[in-house]
C-alpha cells in the first residue's frame, strides 16, 4: 500500500490534509521570501499559467499576496502572508507528527537511513527535471 494512501485511510480529514498539496508546496517555496510567478514555475517545473491560476486561489483565501518587484517593475512578487505562514506550519507540523506515529516502532537507525534515502531520492528527481 502507498503511503499516502495509508495515510488517508488512517486519518481522514486531518491537520496535516488542510492544505491542498499545490498549496502546500507554493507555501513552502515562498516561507523563506516573496518569489515571482516566473521562479516559483521554474521550480515546481510547471507552466507560468498554472502556477498564476494556483497563485491566484492563494491570493483569493488570503494566503498570498502581490507588492511590485523592486527590481522589475513590470513584475509582482509573490508573499506569503502571515496567516499562508501559519497554515503551512500547522500543516508541516502536523505532518512531522503524524509520520512521527507511523514510524514510532522503527529504531533511531532506521528512520536515519529512510531521511538519507529520500533526501537522495530528492535530488536525483531534482536532478533529472534539470536535464531534461
Amino acid at each position: 500500500m502507498r503511503l499516502g494512501e495509508a495515510t488517508r485511510r488512517s486519518t481522514g480529514i486531518a491537520p496535516h490534509r488542510a492544505l491542498d498539496r499545490a498549496a502546500y508546496v507554493i507555501l513552502r517555496h515562498l516561507a523563506d521570501g516573496p518569489l515571482t510567478v516566473t521562479t516559483l514555475a521554474d521550480r515546481l517545473n510547471l507552466d507560468g499559467s498554472t502556477v498564476t491560476r494556483q497563485v491566484a486561489v492563494l491570493e483569493n483565501d488570503g494566503l498570498v499576496g502581490r507588492e511590485p518587484d523592486p527590481r522589475d517593475g513590470r513584475s509582482n512578487l509573490i508573499a506569503a502572508t502571515p496567516a499562508g505562514l501559519r497554515s503551512v506550519r500547522q500543516v508541516s507540523d502536523a505532518r512531522r507528527e503524524l509520520y512521527g506515529r507511523i514510524l514510532a516502532d522503527w529504531s533511531d537507525e532506521d528512520r536515519a537511513r529512510l531521511g538519507t534515502m529520500l533526501g537522495r531520492l530528492n535530488e536525483s528527481l531534482e536532478s533529472f527535471v534539470r536535464r531534461r
